[in-house]
């Protein structure tokens, strides 16, 4: 997108056009092309909002797959999810968290759909 007001809004003007109820947004400049910057976003489901999505400039990353956690807010939270991934050999993309009131919320970049899937059976047994 390009790094000019509105540049954001109206990619995500386009997105909520198509109805897309959107759970997770990062948005930030490109430093290494200047004037440009890169938005990502989950979920974009269906026809209508996928159509949408590919007018407005967005691609479906092949290479990145995320997974949502979310629980009870406990101090550490972060380092348990993080560490239970490490030890099972799982190398993290990416991991952005929110606490909201008593409740986290975490997406988890990964690689490879298997790494996601591999992620989401180690998780579901984290207490």
């Amino acid at each position: 997108m390009q790094d000019r007001p509105g540049g954001l809004a109206a990619k995500l003007a386009a997105l909520a056009e198509a109805g897309a109820d959107l759970e997770f947004v990062i948005a930030r400049r490109a430093p290494d092309k200047p004037g440009t910057g890169v938005v990502f976003v989950t979920p974009v489901t269906g026809t209508r909002q996928c159509r949408a999505a590919k007018k407005a400039g967005f691609e479906k990353s092949a290479g990145m797959h995320t997974v949502r956690v979310e629980g009870p807010d406990r101090p550490g939270q972060g380092a348990r999810i993080a560490e239970v991934l490490a030890v099972r050999g799982i190398n993290l993309r990416g991991l952005s968290a929110a606490a909201i009131g008593r409740q986290f919320v975490a997406h988890i970049a990964l690689d490879t759909a298997a790494d996601a899937a591999r992620a989401v059976r180690v998780l579901r047994g984290l207490k």
